[in-house]
């Protein structure tokens, strides 16, 4: 058993500010209920919070007089060491807002960085947050020095020199080049990947959605894999591509993806390129909704809108309705009514997934036909057409040399085989016949 010291948790503070001005048209009913998500996800303990509302950001602290001086009382009674606010700041609000509270202060992006950084855990995965994180350091580098009108000097070494800041954003500068070409060339490497996936026929299915939808959870039934599932925002960082395990389905590839966010930082969107770009690969987007989260409309909307931001509103979707086990019947036959193109599932119950399995197979292959069709025995490259597509489960041969293959094929590729001379689907009956009198 692991014994955390509770000493090394860092004690925060959560200001949590609705902002009037920038408040979108749909807002999270249980946006505060998230924000506190995202605190726990990182590891620290919560002390206390406020919660108020605002008119406009102010300029200088992004916070309103008055409302400091609340926050500044409350946390003059508690041991905090950490000040977190649900808002981007700029660097100048932050250093204001430090300076007023004598405590760290951090934003949503440097909250949701620290995420990132403890759930990473492949290559491509660690440099891309060491570079989001380089990225976001590089505009608040005033904040960790005192010293920086000081000048090199020296024999030789007279002169205006270069201040601390300058050196300091110049090895930051090369750092982010240096992974940025990293990255371009696991890119290039990933894209080589595609192309072989592509190659071989396999359709990719890719897992989208707001974080803790239930993504993971879904895929590990769906290839039989043990990937870290918990009920917890970004519980999964790095993207993983499995095989489709279950013969129900043509051949597929699912991939499990990171999970979106409202207000998701720009700079964050750009630095996990090498990871959304799995997406632009893909055949087909299960879009997983929590349909017991009374935000769920509102988070489908995010989650379409960062698809459309990344230019993936062609790829055909199919909306999977999941954690159906808490929602009542009542609300569930309503839905279904209304939603005749989504598919409604609990991702632990495995029993439920005749209607999602049917409805990949019709969007990717026309359907999937399973049985049997003869070969005549002069047409051996159509039998090896077959068993390259790993699409044979059992074989036999007729005393004329006709050969039967039980097969499972989409009805896509069945259509190009029909119109070869030689193949033919066979009759149940007919198939019966002919094993019989082999």
């Amino acid at each position: 058993m692991i014994v955390v010291n509770q000493n090394l948790i860092q004690k925060s503070f959560l200001v949590f500010i609705e902002i009037e001005s920038i408040q979108k048209s749909e807002k999270l009913e249980n946006g505060f209920s998230e924000f506190k998500s995202l605190v726990y996800s990182s590891g620290v303990q919560v002390i206390d919070f406020l919660k108020f509302k605002q008119k406009n950001p102010i300029a200088n602290n992004f916070i309103s007089a008055g409302h400091l001086k609340k926050i500044k009382n409350k946390v003059s009674f508690h041991p905090v060491e950490l000040i977190i606010v649900n808002h981007v700041l700029t660097a100048s609000q932050t250093r204001n807002l430090e300076k007023f509270f004598n405590k760290r202060v951090i934003d949503k992006t440097e909250l949701i960085l620290d995420i990132f950084a403890t759930r990473a855990s492949s290559h491509i995965g660690k440099l891309q947050v060491e570079l989001a994180q380089l990225k976001h350091l590089s505009t608040r580098l005033i904040r960790g020095w005192t010293h920086l009108e000081r000048q090199k000097g020296g024999i030789g070494l007279r002169g205006p020199g270069e201040t601390q800041l300058e050196t300091d954003r110049r090895l930051i500068g090369k750092r982010i080049k240096r992974l940025n070409g990293r990255l371009d060339k696991a890119h290039k490497q990933k894209e080589l990947n595609r192309y072989s996936r592509k190659k071989s026929r396999n359709k990719i299915v890719a897992l989208v959605g707001y974080t803790n939808a239930g993504k993971t959870t879904l895929f590990n039934k769906l290839t039989e894999s043990n990937q870290f599932a918990e009920d917890k925002l970004f519980a999964t960082l790095d993207s993983v591509t499995r095989k489709n395990v279950n013969p129900q389905h043509g051949p597929i590839l699912f991939s499990d993806t990171v999970g979106f966010i409202s207000d998701l930082p720009a700079q964050l969107i750009e630095s996990f390129k090498a990871t959304l770009d799995d997406l632009k690969s893909a055949d087909l987007l299960l879009h997983v909704l929590d349909i017991s989260d009374p935000d769920y409309k509102v988070k489908f909307s995010e989650v379409n809108k960062i698809l459309d931001d990344l230019s993936l509103t062609s790829i055909p979707q199919i909306v999977v309705n999941n954690k159906c086990d808490l929602v009542c019947n009542k609300k569930i036959n309503s839905l279904k009514k209304r939603n005749h193109n989504q598919v409604f599932i609990s991702a632990e119950n495995q029993n439920e997934y005749e209607e999602l399995r049917t409805s990949i197979n019709e969007v990717l292959f026309k359907g999937v036909f399973q049985g049997w069709v003869s070969i005549e025995n002069s047409r051996g490259n159509i039998r090896s057409l077959l068993f390259d597509l790993g699409c044979v489960k059992e074989e036999t041969v007729s005393p004329n040399g006709t050969m039967f293959a039980n097969i499972t094929i989409g009805n896509d590729e069945l259509d190009k085989f029909i119109n070869l001379k030689g193949f033919e689907v066979c009759d149940d009956k007919d198939i019966l016949f002919e094993i019989t009198n082999t």
